[in-house]
């Protein structure tokens, strides 16, 4: 890796690691998300909390801050590259340096990597997640099943192995950061 290559991946990881929902939380009115409603900073939360507007611009941002930084190390960085800045992004938004390393759980930000490096299978996971919200009427749902089943799209569809793996690591990130979700899906479940 040259010092280019080294530098792209470390600002992939400190833009991943801007807490956006943070950031429209006090444009919105100063409501700290991590002490309020589910204490994340995503946009589910957001939304949740502030409303669909907040919600959306945190969206928005979390996609972006995964998506530019690795566009950019694919434009600009030698082959490969792009992947290592993918994690580091996704990373940055899971273990932020500006908060302690306690941040989401990298699910847009995980999107926004997956667009900037193969859209086909960025799409085809956007599609699964949409469709088992909507059925389901319950954001975690969607995102479990978009990470459950990505590992097999990118197969399916991926460029090539490092791609795949990339996104087995990042699933396994995503999925793991879920784990009270899955246990209150599961707690309802039962009832």
């Amino acid at each position: 890796m040259s010092l280019l290559d080294i530098s792209l991946v470390a600002l992939a990881y400190l833009v991943g690691a801007v807490p956006f929902g943070l950031l429209v939380a006090r444009v919105y009115g100063g409501t700290d998300l991590r002490a309020a409603g589910s204490g994340n900073i995503g946009a589910t939360n957001a939304t949740r909390v502030l409303g669909k507007g907040a919600g959306a611009l945190t969206l928005l941002g979390d996609v972006m801050k995964g998506f530019l930084p690795v566009w950019l190390a694919v434009a600009q960085g030698t082959p490969g590259v792009g992947l290592w800045a993918a994690g580091a992004a996704v990373a940055g938004h899971v273990f932020p340096v500006y908060l302690g390393f306690r941040g989401g759980k990298g699910v847009a930000t995980g999107f926004g990597v997956l667009m900037a490096l193969h859209f086909p299978t960025a799409l085809t996971a956007f599609v699964i997640w949409v469709a088992a919200a909507k059925l389901s009427r319950v954001s975690a749902v969607g995102a479990l099943s978009a990470y459950i089943t990505l590992p097999l799209v990118a197969w399916w569809l991926g460029p090539d192995r490092p791609f795949f793996v990339l996104t087995c690591l990042i699933s396994v990130l995503v999925l793991a950061r879920h784990r009270d979700n899955v246990r209150k899906l599961i707690a309802e479940r039962r009832r």
